[in-house]
């Protein structure tokens, strides 16, 4: 839960005047723009091998990232302290890379921040710096409870998974979470603040039939507190580690080649995120990196779908108060109606652009600049039933789990592999498949998205994005239709 801003302040050891000296630092020495992100954060976590807990951590990661910018270049050091002398050594250095290249031309955030007529319609820090909104408010706070309080939990859900197939030869339960104080301030005198809590509950099972060995993880993760461990969390997590592993067992691999492709509601989604989510930051935009450069306003799909990213789902994972750069977390369409209506924007890409941040800049952690980040990823729910899709298709694969995956973001094209789903044959699921890639171009499959289910689904797993480092996200989808894609097979 956000406390007050002195609770911040006292926790980081310093005071509303070391802040704006040390942005300061950094204008001085030619700079344009400089903040600072403070970072407190307590982890733990728990594995349970065999029934027995083999392995467990705790610690805290705690200091402060300074960012200064020159036109397109951006200066950036750390301090894993938070003493005068450190800070100040951090500030001046990332002023001297900012401006170690002489005359430089790009994006240069000025010293305003983006335009008054751009924020519009923007939720504002509510009062001493807090979120105006909290979309992950918790009660149990992870850092009061001791770790073995969870150890029954964790057995609980091993014992029942193991009760609930014979064919389980070995279960592996993890838990893990933390909380984080966020302190950030930048040179045009804005101070923020955020605690965000985060826990996570997978469970890893092996399954053997006859010889043949099936895997299957499933996992939960959430922004609240302790109280996340209830009965309904459990039951979840049982009854999907066991359903299907008789198709799994049952499944072949089919032939392949150009098809009609069916991708199931929720965790399908991670082909959105991956094959046309990346497209739409805006640092590969801005860049000319990506397919979709220079195309917002155009149609690039049917006008059935829309795509969105969001960061204001309460509890969600990839839910943000405010983003790492202190804008307020915020729902923003990247496609509505078939129109491209906008990139994810981080201060550097939303300078450039003329717009204003979609609160899309993430880090890792203090030791990393901010980039344009993807939060919850989700296209959103059409007229279509699942049934009526899967009725229309008289030869193709519907598929529902993916594992990894490969994307080129320039041109667009993909490779995913399919860990299950079924044959589509006369408008009928037939036989299970499995170990099959799908393979693809982004832009050119959301042209070819010719039916949107009416059950939209955003999957509550422990997705984490990574870019050069890593994040927390989330990613969704309805059952929708794909015509044309390749699907590798016999």
């Amino acid at each position: 839960m956000p406390n007050n801003e002195n609770y911040y302040l006292d926790l980081f050891q310093v005071t509303r005047p070391q802040l704006e000296s040390l942005v300061a630092a950094g204008i001085k020495e030619g700079g344009s723009y400089s903040d600072l992100f403070f970072e407190n954060t307590t982890y733990q976590d728990l594995l349970l091998r065999d029934g027995i807990v083999s392995s467990g951590g705790f610690h805290i990661d705690y200091g402060v990232g300074i960012r200064v910018l020159k036109g397109d270049r951006t200066g950036y050091a750390y301090s894993e302290s938070t003493d005068t002398k450190s800070m100040t050594e951090a500030a001046k250095a990332a002023a001297l890379i900012a401006t170690g290249q002489g005359n430089l031309a790009g994006a240069d955030l000025g010293h305003q921040p983006y335009p008054a007529a751009a924020r519009r319609g923007q939720t504002r820090p509510g009062p001493e710096g807090g979120p105006a909104i909290n979309y992950y408010p918790f009660v149990g706070d992870w850092r009061m409870a001791e770790a073995k309080v969870f150890v029954p939990f964790m057995e609980r859900i091993q014992k029942e998974i193991s009760a609930r197939d014979n064919r389980v030869l070995k279960v592996i339960i993890s838990l893990s979470n933390q909380i984080s104080d966020i302190l950030m301030f930048n040179s045009f005198g804005e101070l923020t603040h955020d605690t965000r809590p985060m826990g996570t509950v997978a469970a890893s099972i092996v399954f053997t039939q006859n010889g043949k060995i099936e895997n299957k993880t499933v996992s939960r993760s959430y922004r609240t507190g302790t109280e996340m461990l209830t009965d309904t969390l459990l039951e979840e997590i049982v009854s999907e580690a066991v359903k299907g592993i008789d198709e799994r067992f049952a499944a072949r691999r089919p032939k392949g080649g150009k098809m009609s492709v069916v991708m199931g509601a929720g965790a399908s989604g991670i082909l959105l995120h991956e094959a046309m989510g990346h497209a739409f930051e805006a640092d590969f935009n801005r860049k000319g990196q990506s397919i979709f450069s220079d195309r917002i306003g155009e149609k690039v799909c049917s006008e059935d779908i829309s795509i969105v990213d969001d960061g204001t789902i309460p509890g969600n994972r990839g839910a943000v108060n405010f983003d790492d750069e202190g804008v307020p977390g915020q729902k923003t369409f990247m496609v509505r109606n078939g129109v491209l209506e906008s990139y994810l924007h981080d201060r550097i890409s939303a300078t450039h652009f003329g717009v204003s941040p979609t609160g899309n800049g993430r880090r890792e952690s203090f030791r990393y600049a901010p980039i344009p980040r993807m939060r919850a990823t989700y296209m959103l729910g059409g007229k279509t039933s699942k049934e009526d899709i899967i009725a229309s298709v008289r030869k193709g694969v519907y598929v529902d789990q993916f594992s990894n995956g490969q994307v080129q973001i320039g041109e667009g094209d993909f490779t995913f592999f399919v860990k299950s789903g079924f044959l589509i044959e006369e408008g009928k699921l037939t036989m299970p498949v499995k170990d099959i890639n799908i393979i693809g171009n982004g832009p050119q499959a959301l042209a070819d998205i010719t039916a949107v289910g009416n059950d939209p689904k955003v999957d509550e797993g422990a997705w984490t994005c990574g870019k050069g480092q890593s994040c927390p996200v989330s990613c969704g989808i309805p059952t929708v239709l794909v015509n044309n894609l390749t699907v590798g097979g016999e």
